[in-house]
């Protein structure tokens, strides 16, 4: 139980900035509301199962590679951390320009025309899977998790947490953003959820950079 105690701040914290950052659509959150509105709930909801298992690959590809480094390296973790705080503020300075901005959300049917329910999963897949942002932001996520000499289960909680929050988000967004309405209600939201990701992602990046385990 000591080391459960030791170790769940850091795993709530890493879910804390993982749910946040699917709060701000990206390319993955737009697409999925974009094909729920204009081809269907069914369509949307299997693209979001296409982009949670991208997710999930990330975050096991993420896992496994800074496990590896750490074991090699053990001071590496140090320059992981100063790169994870310094891309959170990045994130923060984003999120308050995004604030700042007045254009709402563009959500757009996906371009090469209608899919079959496993086309649609396999777009979503590969477009979470050649996200670059998704792989730094999976390395700044991790890093607020995980902590020198952490045990197996710390990152297997971490990777099997937050695959199953990403498969409810994003079939909550398939399903919630099927009707234009959302996207209104959302649009008029937007700009205090952007500086609300904003604060957070600033005060995880200054956690992690101020951080010395």
């Amino acid at each position: 139980m000591q080391d459960v105690s030791l170790y769940l701040p850091g795993i709530l914290t890493a879910y804390a900035a993982f749910l946040l950052a699917i709060a701000s659509p990206g390319p993955n959150i737009l697409a999925v509301i974009g094909t729920s509105m204009s081809v269907g709930r069914g369509s949307g909801m299997a693209l979001a199962m296409g982009v949670a298992t991208g997710t999930f690959t990330w975050a096991l590809l993420t896992i496994f590679g800074l496990s590896a480094l750490l074991a090699t390296y053990a001071s590496a973790l140090f320059a992981i951390k100063i790169f994870g705080g310094l891309y959170l503020l990045w994130l923060a300075y984003k999120s308050f320009k995004s604030a700042a901005a007045s254009h709402d959300i563009e959500a757009r049917e996906l371009a090469g025309g209608r899919r079959t329910p496993s086309g649609y999963f396999r777009r979503g897949y590969i477009i979470q899977m050649t996200n670059p942002k998704a792989a730094l932001a999976w390395i700044a996520i991790i890093s607020l998790g995980l902590q020198a000499g952490a045990p197996l289960w710390v990152g297997a909680a971490i990777v099997l947490g937050t695959f199953a929050m990403s498969i409810i988000i994003h079939l909550l967004y398939a399903v919630a953003f099927s009707t234009p309405a959302m996207v209104r209600i959302y649009g008029k939201a937007r700009r205090f959820i952007q500086g609300v990701l904003g604060t957070f992602f600033a005060l995880a990046g200054l956690r992690l950079l101020t951080s010395r385990s």
